[in-house]
């Protein structure tokens, strides 16, 4: 465990839930994802995004089975004080405007996000 500043920070690692309800195409989830792990890189403490980008920026793509369930782990996330983006469509394509597709969560302490989404699975 590295001190950066006055915070001592493990392993460093980002998620993103992304909707498996929704009826889209691979390259429209894999924008999707873009948009949320750069929205919630965004809203990161500077220190831990520097221990993730020195660490490789270690991310995970899990999914969820519903817009309730996606909402549940942003409440959750708020809780713990996990940086999150909680990501709408624009419309343009796909999806009606403002469908939410995916939440990003993090970068932030491994532990504390390993704790939110241990039971989800892979995408």
């Amino acid at each position: 465990m590295k001190l950066f500043g006055k915070k001592k920070i493990g392993n460093v690692k980002q998620a993103i839930l992304v909707r498996n309800d929704l009826n889209i195409g691979k390259g429209k989830i894999a924008t999707q994802v873009a948009h949320a792990s750069l929205e919630a890189y965004k809203k990161a403490d500077k220190d831990i995004i520097k221990k993730w980008e020195e660490g490789g920026s270690k991310k995970i793509v899990l999914k969820v089975n519903s817009l309730n369930e996606l909402l549940e782990f942003k409440k959750k996330a708020d809780q713990l004080k996990i940086p999150l983006a909680l990501i709408n469509d624009a419309g343009l394509t796909q999806l009606k405007e403002s469908t939410t597709t995916c939440l990003g969560l993090g970068p932030d302490d491994e532990d504390k996000i390993d704790k939110l989404i241990k039971d989800l699975k892979l995408l």
